[in-house]
């Protein structure tokens, strides 16, 4: 039996991520994610997640984030069970975007989380 999911907040993230520790994962749908989204995230949509993708390589940390949270615990789970390392943005991109830090959208523009 897996351990309850690890949840960081927003400022947690962005210091894993900045100091190259981790990977932020933004499991949001395209529109989501064209709308706004953190500057340095990965965008790997929940629709298309492969969990057996060696992309997804065992030795890297993923925070993954979502709108608030639930899509993303669940996608922890999914990569812990099948032996990533992975925790939870805890309250999403809506506490990332409450935080201060910084929203943008395709092109570099100020973006805003839907």
């Amino acid at each position: 039996m897996l351990e309850a999911v690890r949840e960081v907040d927003p400022l947690e993230a962005r210091g894993l991520v900045g100091s190259g520790a981790a990977v932020l994962l933004d499991v949001r749908e395209d529109d989501e994610w064209a709308a706004g989204h953190a500057p340095e995230a990965v965008h790997l949509p929940l629709s298309a997640v492969d969990f057996g993708d060696p992309k997804l390589m065992e030795s890297q940390l993923f925070v993954v984030v979502c709108r608030s949270g639930r899509r993303s615990a669940l996608v922890v789970e999914r990569l812990r069970a099948a032996g990533r390392a992975a925790c939870n943005l805890r309250g999403g991109m809506q506490a990332w975007s409450v935080a201060g830090l910084p929203v943008t959208c395709t092109g570099g523009q100020p973006g805003t989380v839907i």
